[in-house]
């Protein structure tokens, strides 16, 4: 091992090694490292492929290769960090830069947006069964126990503030208020009297108590729909009196519409006095969102995409995901044939308590599937070993489970997704996933080579 030697001013004259002459002495560091093992467990030509990600033969050469590319989200949450940290820590690091596949010398990539294009591009081609059966295909001789299937679902919130009906309309109302001034001023026309100003300084007012009493809040959203509607009937006059001269883009049309639904569905709950309605929206600028009742002592409602997990030996794989609430305890079945697609025969199944359906029950008994369910009806022969397999099952699974998603939002940026599309939410949790799970089998591959070794 090379000595090591402080730089102080003492110090005139210190002799680097040059990176490109000795770069081997970096391969070797960078193999005996964490980040060494992840990339070793990932399979990275099938992965390129299973995602559709080719080389760019026309124009300048770009900085990341198709490896690259998915090496830099693998990277992402690992970090844990924003986009132009990424980058940062990159150009600083060259333990990250062979990750990458990339070596920049004394150069430094100073546009932080090109994660934000990868990410956009990997998006598009995603297809999570596809890549997971890649990853579960190359997993397979380190999974133990793979006949053994725990399921749970879990949400991964999105990065938003909590939605109460006075923010959303007044979100609206602001945005389509901005939205009527620029026509305005496009079109060279008198702005149209409107009562903004004073609502503004109301909802200002309003905003800054630090408890809002039923009644105020009744009146604000009284007012708010009121105008919120005034403005859109507006902005719906001046666009058909001026159709020659106004092409408004398409993304405006949409945040148009969804803000046209937020004003009916708010007039409901306002008028009807009903708690929320079918598909309501809680964010225009993420109108994909929907509110997922949980049931938590500390969070009733959560904001994010739900997802339906397996996992066997403790290596996570997303069986289902979506922004919908969904009633997971009907999707065992399906969970089933998915992780037989993986990687065979299942003989023993543990589930929460929602999943103990009698469908599912008749399903795992003529399939010959050992569950963690408790015990419906008489106690058969075998009662004793049942009972205690069940409780095995159940153990494990509330330890190993619920434990892995504490550890992909806790420690691979999962605990609020700061994408700004669907698309890029969906990749964003995958890598978060899968990340966690290359990092434990790059344990168990580092043990496996010490046995051998041994």
């Amino acid at each position: 091992m090379r000595k090591i030697q402080r730089i102080f001013d003492t110090t005139r004259e210190i002799s680097f090694i040059s990176p490109e002459k000795e770069f081997s002495l970096y391969l070797k560091s960078f193999n005996e490292s964490e980040l060494g093992g992840i990339c070793r467990s990932i399979p990275w030509n099938d992965l390129v492929r299973s995602l559709k990600i080719k080389e760019n033969n026309k124009g300048p050469d770009l900085i990341f290769g198709p490896q690259g590319m998915v090496a830099l989200m693998f990277l992402k949450s690992y970090l844990e960090c924003s986009d132009k940290m990424l980058i940062s820590h990159l150009n600083g690091n060259i333990h990250f830069q062979i990750f990458c596949g990339i070596f920049l010398g004394a150069e430094r990539i100073k546009n932080y947006k090109i994660v934000s294009d990868i990410r956009c591009t990997l998006a598009r081609n995603l297809d999570i069964k596809d890549v997971q059966r890649v990853l579960a295909t190359y997993w397979r001789p380190y999974i133990g126990y793979p006949n053994v299937m725990f399921e749970d679902a879990t949400c991964y919130e999105t990065s938003m503030r909590y939605p109460t009906n006075v923010k959303l309309l007044w979100e609206s109302t602001q945005w389509s208020y901005n939205q009527l001034k620029l026509i305005c001023k496009y079109l060279k026309i008198r702005m149209p009297r409107n009562k903004y100003d004073e609502q503004l300084e109301k909802y200002n007012s309003y905003s800054r108590k630090r408890k809002k009493i039923h009644k105020e809040m009744l009146k604000r959203t009284r007012s708010l729909l009121y105008l919120l509607g005034k403005i859109l009937g507006l902005l719906h006059e001046i666009e058909e009196r001026h159709q020659e001269k106004l092409d408004l883009p398409d993304k405006c049309h949409e945040r148009i519409k969804v803000i046209r639904k937020v004003l009916r569905q708010q007039r409901e709950i306002f008028e009807t006095g009903v708690s929320s309605v079918p598909d309501r929206i809680v964010s225009i600028s993420k109108s994909y969102i929907r509110p997922i009742v949980r049931g938590k002592e500390t969070k009733a409602v959560e904001f994010g995409a739900k997802v339906n997990m397996i996992q066997f030996d403790g290596i996570n794989f997303i069986e289902h995901l979506s922004f919908d609430a969904f009633n997971e305890g009907t999707r065992l079945v399906k969970s089933i044939r998915y992780g037989r697609s993986l990687f065979g025969r299942i003989t023993h199944v543990s589930a929460d308590d929602i999943y103990a359906t009698n469908a599912n029950r008749k399903y795992s008994t003529a399939a010959q599937i050992v569950t963690g369910f408790k015990r419906k009806g008489r106690a058969g022969r075998n009662e004793e070993h049942r009972r205690i397999i069940s409780r095995e099952l159940r153990k494990e699974r509330a330890s190993r489970m619920e434990g892995s998603f504490g550890t992909e939002k806790e420690h691979y940026g999962l605990q609020k997704i700061k994408a700004r599309t669907k698309m890029n939410e969906i990749l964003w949790i995958f890598f978060g996933v899968q990340t966690a799970t290359a990092v434990k089998i790059a344990k168990r591959l580092s043990v496996s080579r010490v046995e051998q070794a041994a």
